[in-house]
């Protein structure tokens, strides 16, 4: 399965930037470690400071690698997105609209 993950640094975090750290290799050992793999790594402007682009085995893995990543501190605001197969959820909404009866 396929997510983006979006983050904006902390003060602390962004000093580290500064000073050298490789975000691309600490993004691929973590996403290693779960066996997911780094589509691509991006420093944006505006809301967030970077959008990382990767794969995860599954949902357990993606929400384990937010949760990791949120719980470090280096992240004022750190979500995700996760791709999904559009034709599946209509299916299923479709599935779901027919089977249920509003109240009133």
């Amino acid at each position: 399965m396929k997510a983006i993950l979006l983050g904006t640094y902390t003060p602390n975090a962004l000093k580290g930037l500064m000073s050298g750290s490789d975000r691309k290799a600490a993004i691929e050992a973590i996403l290693n470690e779960v066996g997911g793999t780094l589509e691509s790594l991006s420093f944006t402007r505006g809301e967030y400071d970077v959008a990382v682009v990767a794969t995860f085995p599954n949902s357990t893995s993606l929400i384990g690698v937010v949760t990791a990543i949120k719980a470090s501190g280096a992240f004022e605001k750190a979500t995700y997105l996760e791709e999904l197969n559009i034709a599946d959820v209509i299916d299923v909404a479709n599935k779901a609209a027919g089977a249920y009866t509003p109240a009133g």
